[in-house]
């Protein structure tokens, strides 16, 4: 299936990437630093509600980290090939634009959500001292996979549109900042206002995920936002195709 062999190269070429690795790492070190010094307030500064308030915390975190690594990611994908030429040669293959888009995409969100997992490492270890209840865990984990999902496909989309990776992942960080902190301002803006932005807001969508809570409307929202960044996607690779091509 050329999805999946399109999916087994890109992961290919991401561990067998040292930038992918030290991105790993300083994931996972930040990660495990939050969740010290989250689980430190907690017990050593009386938190009152380790069972929910400390994942709440932990999530969020993770959520912040995810926001910063996933545009890295993502900045090679479409964006290095252009530069190579070698998009250009793919496309003398019987290969179909939304095969090339999808398995990019799965091969970075399988990346992410072997990132993400890799932190489920914090509960494990306190199960072995206190109670962990794991159905807000798991719709927090399923959240960071749903969010995670939306921010590869605006990583890709944006990587369509340019060969330079460095503009790839500076756009990208604008378009993801951009919805996730359109509600935050909240004096600058009308009730009204801030009524019709909160649905749009990456930040206020994932927050119930967080809390233990899985609402059909915000997977609705980020399944759609992430099927849009791919339609978007198919776009950008259609035009420029019939403009190499004249």
């Amino acid at each position: 299936m050329i999805v999946l062999a399109v999916a087994r190269k890109e992961l290919a070429l991401y561990f067998g990437s040292l930038l992918f690795y030290a991105l790993a790492a300083v994931f996972l070190v930040l990660a495990g630093y939050r969740f010290y010094t989250n689980l430190g307030f907690f017990v050593l500064m009386g938190g009152t509600d380790l069972a929910r308030g400390l994942w709440q915390y932990q999530l969020l975190d993770v959520e912040g980290l995810l926001l910063v690594l996933v545009p890295l990611l993502t900045m090679r994908l479409f964006a290095e090939e252009r530069k190579l030429g070698t998009l250009e040669l793919l496309w003398t293959y019987p290969v179909r634009d939304a095969e090339i888009v999808v398995g990019k995409f799965v091969a970075c969100l399988a990346v992410v959500v072997v990132l993400v997992a890799a932190t489920a490492v914090h509960p494990a270890m306190v199960a072995r001292l206190y109670v962990v209840r794991p159905g807000p865990l798991l719709a927090g984990y399923a959240g960071l996979v749903l969010l995670g999902a939306a921010f590869v496909g605006c990583g890709l989309f944006v990587s369509a549109l340019t060969e330079s990776q460095l503009v790839a992942a500076a756009a990208t960080y604008g378009i993801l900042f951009f919805f996730w902190m359109v509600t935050w301002n909240e004096a600058a803006v009308s009730e009204t206002a801030l009524r019709l932005l909160v649905p749009f807001s990456l930040f206020d969508r994932f927050y119930p995920f967080a809390r233990g809570a899985i609402d059909t409307r915000d997977v609705a929202y980020l399944g759609l936002f992430t099927v849009t960044c791919l339609a978007f996607t198919l776009f950008a690779l259609d035009t420029r195709r019939w403009r190499g091509l004249r």
